[in-house]
């Protein structure tokens, strides 16, 4: 294939057995501790095994880590800027060691591989986060996941692949490493430029591939990740089906479309040196990296997490080790007096430089707006309107929070009532106390449990979201962490609307129709919020109501209007 080379490390990874070994080893399967893979770790494993993580054989045990860690190579020398790890529950690692073979299933059971445990190790997170993420700020999404929700052990170990992932959706686009090389083979294509995204494709980035291609005399591969990326991304079915539309704008033979199995970690220059690598091991030969890539955002202080070209800076050190060239772009912006894109940077001074942010995209697609046909084209428009309709027509989340006493159930059986009697939507009242009784009654008060009794709320009210349907939640949810997990879950689906119930302490304590607090206070009630165990406030919630000095009926009638004012009601 001329320009292709052999990828980053040496040959191309296949770790999945024939099949009568892979027989064999189902059958060895059942004697062996079994783990259950999450949505991640899925995604890692089906690179590991078919060499999209090439020259990784397995899980990395702690010399590994401990390097890449700290310097963005594994032990033996070799460029590998992002820790690829096993992360278990405390009761898991306790039952086996080092030198025991681990099965590792899909949720539903199915084989995957199994692991010979080489490594189990206690991981310094806050360490990691700030190595390879440069923050231990949880604002941004893998700090969070780090800190707030993977398991407290890894395992480190060699696989031994028995059958791929299953996928039942686009399965005429997605291709192994070595599917990909082949293709490139059949196809002549000695050059092959990858364009990374996470996003729906328009007109700039049209443009821009196009500009890439063209400087790079290449073939393009738009390669978009479809395993896990940012919190409250739009979903892969609808952006696939958004590049598909696209992909008929290009000309015939020069590009292909390919989906991405990865796991991003939203880690900016670090991720964009990983990207490379992987995209190496897929057979390009080019790489482009536009503004902020892999960015997850800003951070607690209302600042970017990383400069808009800090990977590009990076990624130039490492470009000639990969052995993949960079193709660096600004953001390309639409110039009305030229009517054409160009990028940023080689706009004329007066020339009138357009530009809509996904922020205003959204706003657009919110509210039924027109979006501009130099935006993009009319029918990946329409994709993005039939999975984001107007916000009237949105399926969207009630999520009162506050002290036992403050008021929160009873505004919310108000807003159920009022919402039921305006007809035309179908409304679901999640209670605290009935949720408790009919979904969690097995779950007592530690924070632990408080956390998973919140999280199955969010579960269902993300499920009667995305559905159309209106959830109205009324839990205590005392606490920050479990909170925004819920706004995560809902806001990629519909809308979420957080209401403080801010009712001072004392006067919930004086309505006390329970008898609650006093029990509390004499210790009756273990763990109770506010007395015994905190309550976090939100800092920034869509509404606050005190009810001290209100009815609930005009409390009632405040969440409407702000309803209203969002535009969830028409």
């Amino acid at each position: 294939m001329g320009a292709l080379k052999e990828p980053h490390g040496g040959e191309l990874k296949n770790l999945y057995l024939g099949a009568e070994a892979a027989a064999e080893e189902k059958q060895l399967s059942r004697e062996m501790p079994s783990w259950d893979l999450t949505a991640r770790q899925i995604c890692d494993i089906e690179l590991i095994l078919n060499g999209g993580f090439s020259p990784l054989e397995g899980f990395l045990g702690q010399a590994d880590y401990e390097s890449v860690v700290g310097g963005m190579r594994l032990a033996d020398g070799l460029l590998w800027p992002i820790p690829v790890t096993l992360d278990v529950t405390q009761e898991f690692a306790d039952a086996i060691g080092e030198g025991d073979t681990i099965a590792l299933r899909d949720r539903e059971g199915v084989l995957i591989a199994t692991m010979a445990v080489s490594d189990k190790y206690t991981p310094d997170k806050r360490a990691e986060a700030a190595g390879v993420l440069g923050t231990t700020d949880d604002l941004h999404p893998e700090v969070d996941r780090l800190l707030n929700h993977s398991g407290p052990v890894y395992l480190g170990g060699s696989l031994r692949g028995v059958q791929p992932p299953i996928h039942f959706d686009f399965t005429h686009n997605r291709h192994s490493p070595q599917e990909l090389r082949d293709l490139f083979a059949k196809w002549s294509w000695r050059k092959v430029v990858a364009f990374q995204t996470r996003n729906p494709l328009h007109r700039a980035h049209q443009e821009l591939t196009f500009r890439a291609a063209r400087e790079a005399e290449a073939n393009l591969l738009i390669h978009p990740v479809v395993g896990q990326t940012k919190p409250g991304d739009i979903d892969y079915f609808t952006r696939v089906r958004c590049y598909e539309k696209l992909l008929s704008h290009y000309p015939e033979q020069t590009s292909a479309l390919s989906l991405l199995p990865l796991a991003m970690r939203m880690a900016g220059p670090r991720e964009a040196v990983w990207h490379g690598i992987i995209r190496k091991n897929f057979g390009c030969t080019h790489f482009i990296i536009g503004r902020d890539h892999a960015g997850p955002g800003k951070d607690s202080k209302g600042e970017d997490f990383y400069g808009a070209y800090d990977a590009q800076t990076l990624f130039r050190e490492y470009e000639k080790e990969i052995d993949i060239s960079l193709v660096p772009f600004q953001m390309m912006v639409y110039v009305q007096d030229r009517a054409q894109y160009a990028p940023v940077d080689e706009v004329e001074p007066g020339e009138t430089q357009l530009t809509i942010s996904g922020t205003e995209l959204r706003r657009r697609l919110k509210f039924g707006l027109e979006i501009p046909d130099w935006f993009s084209f009319p029918e990946v428009i329409d994709v993005l309107r039939e999975r984001h309709p107007p916000l009237s027509q949105q399926g969207f989340t009630l999520f009162f929070t506050g002290l036992s006493g403050s008021g929160k159930s009873t505004i919310a059986n108000a807003v159920m009532t009022k919402m039921m009697e305006m007809g035309g939507r179908r409304v679901t009242l999640l209670d605290g106390d009935l949720v408790r009784k009919n979904l969690s009654s097995e779950l007592g008060f530690s924070k632990e449990h408080r956390n998973l009794n919140i999280e199955r709320i969010g579960f269902v009210a993300s499920e009667i979201t995305k559905n159309g349907g209106i959830a109205i939640c009324a839990p205590i949810a005392p606490y920050k962490g479990s909170r925004r997990k819920v706004r995560e879950m809902i806001e990629g689906l519909g809308g979420f609307i957080e209401i403080h119930v801010s009712t001072p302490l004392e006067v919930c304590e004086a309505r006390d129709r329970k008898g609650l607090y006093a029990k509390a206070r004499a210790g009756v009630i273990k763990e109770f919020t506010g007395i015994s165990d905190p309550y976090e406030d939100p800092e920034n919630p869509e509404m606050r109501i005190d009810t001290t000095e209100i009815t609930i009926d005009q409390a009632a009638q405040q969440v409407l209007l702000k309803l209203e004012n969002l535009g969830y009601l028409s």
